[in-house]
């Protein structure tokens, strides 16, 4: 069977699901409003706002400005990169599995990672995780085929959209150590390059660090993943046509996963979509595993669990619920309660970002912690005004809209923030409060002198 017969069937199927309900309802979450926000502004306006935060993202927004320099802003050309990106992972996976363990294990590994309900999420949203995604499918193949100019480049893209690609590189090491191609020196002349390429936004994204301290450590719940996923390769590679693909598909399943979560015990930064090419060893296995004891009843079998998981898992992906937040509710809900000449107040100054996309809904309110705008100070939130002026700006308000996280997130230690919540708590009332998703709306109103 020819490459582009395993390959087409994959890709086309990925595509049509990116883009079934590819507008999610008119939905935006948080993370995309600033990509939205960001591939709005300049090229030297991106560049600078670089300088103050979220340089691992910078490509990313690099590449969005492009399509939305061509095509007007929206969600359509906000998401496609991303449906492209699922799409080339297909075709890749399909094409891996066919040089690993034959045309059909290709073909199946590929429609495997059509039904993976974490390719559908991640092929709809505005960021840059499926790119990676794609890239990393394709630096496989590349390695395989021993490319190594072609594989460097690819990789380095791959860390450039978002650094923790490197830990694949790492993953690619174990491949080649196992299968003893050219003594290695051919990828670690190749990782050296990565490495080098990725050192300068490495070392400057250290100094932006405080942008992740959002992030829990690790639980048990994560490592007890890590471990069904080792176990589920295993099981799947005990057989003929698992060996032949083990040796890519272990390392890309468990060591990113793994390297990332024991980083985390000690500076929390596990997040599972910073390591989601481990769909691309998952795909893999489980190809290979249903080519080996491939039969009519196991076929018929593997296509209704497929469709189940589709229909059960499938529309709720594409409706806004099923992401964190929906910038676009908190802006319908702000509307709707606030008056014209109302305080607003982002507390932390971050959920400012819900405001990027929908900066009509508050343009008759009035930000009482705001300094300087985003656009304008080249940041991606704004920059806050000091402790005493925020007080003030607060005490001359009778009436305030206070867009907050709920009760049970971490406080932010700032002097600023601390302020917000003094003034509230001494001088204003709540009147009213919404939970919308993860977002905690309250309407305040300033309390007597008395």
């Amino acid at each position: 069977m020819p490459g582009w017969a395993v390959a087409v069937p994959p890709a086309l199927l990925m595509l049509a699901f990116g883009l079934w309900g590819l507008t999610r309802e008119g939905t935006l979450w948080g993370d995309e409003a600033v990509t939205y926000g960001m591939a709005r502004r300049t090229v030297p306006e991106i560049w600078r706002t670089l300088g103050t935060g979220d340089a691992v993202h910078g490509l990313h927004y690099f590449l969005v400005h492009a399509v939305f320099a061509v095509w007007e802003p929206g969600l359509v050309p906000l998401r496609l990169p991303s449906v492209l990106g699922t799409t080339a992972t297909a075709a890749g996976v399909a094409l891996v599995g066919r040089h690993l363990a034959g045309p059909r294990a290709g073909l199946l590994a590929g429609l495997v990672l059509t039904a993976l309900p974490v390719v559908h999420r991640y092929a709809q949203e505005g960021r840059s995780y499926a790119l990676v995604c794609a890239l990393v499918t394709w630096g496989s193949w590349l390695l395989l085929r021993r490319r190594w100019v072609a594989y460097a480049v690819v990789m380095l893209l791959a860390c450039l959209l978002h650094e923790f690609a490197v830990l694949v590189v790492a993953a690619h090491g174990v491949t080649v150590w196992r299968r003893r191609e050219d003594r290695g020196r051919g990828w670690v002349a190749a990782a050296v390059c990565v490495t080098v390429g990725l050192a300068p936004l490495a070392l400057f994204s250290v100094t932006q660090s405080s942008q992740v301290e959002w992030i829990d450590p690790p639980d048990t719940g994560d490592f007890t993943v890590l471990a069904l996923l080792a176990a589920l390769g295993w099981a799947c590679t005990r057989n003929p046509t698992g060996a032949r693909v083990r040796s890519l598909a272990l390392p890309l399943l468990v060591l990113p996963t793994g390297l990332l979560l024991l980083v985390s015990t000690v500076h929390p930064l596990f997040v599972d979509r910073y390591v989601l090419p481990y769909v691309v060893g998952l795909a893999l296995v489980l190809g290979a595993a249903l080519d080996h004891y491939w039969s009519r009843a196991l076929a018929w079998s593997a296509a209704v669990g497929a469709l189940v998981v589709l229909v059960t898992h499938g529309p709720f992906l594409r409706m806004p619920d099923s992401r964190k937040n929906d910038v676009g509710a908190v802006a319908s809900a702000v509307a709707e309660v606030s008056r014209p000449g109302d305080g607003l107040l982002f507390a932390p100054g971050r959920r400012r970002s819900y405001a990027l996309a929908h900066a009509a809904s508050y343009a008759h309110l009035h930000d009482v912690s705001l300094a300087r705008s985003p656009r304008a100070s080249d940041t991606l939130f704004g920059t806050e005004a000091s402790p005493a002026q925020v007080r003030s700006h607060m005490l001359s308000t009778s009436r305030i809209v206070a867009v907050q996280d709920h009760r049970d997130q971490p406080l932010d230690a700032e002097p600023v923030e601390r302020t917000k919540r003094a003034v509230l708590r001494t001088s204003f009332a709540l009147v009213e409060e919404r939970l919308v998703g993860q977002v905690r709306m309250g309407v305040y109103t300033r309390r007597s002198p008395g």
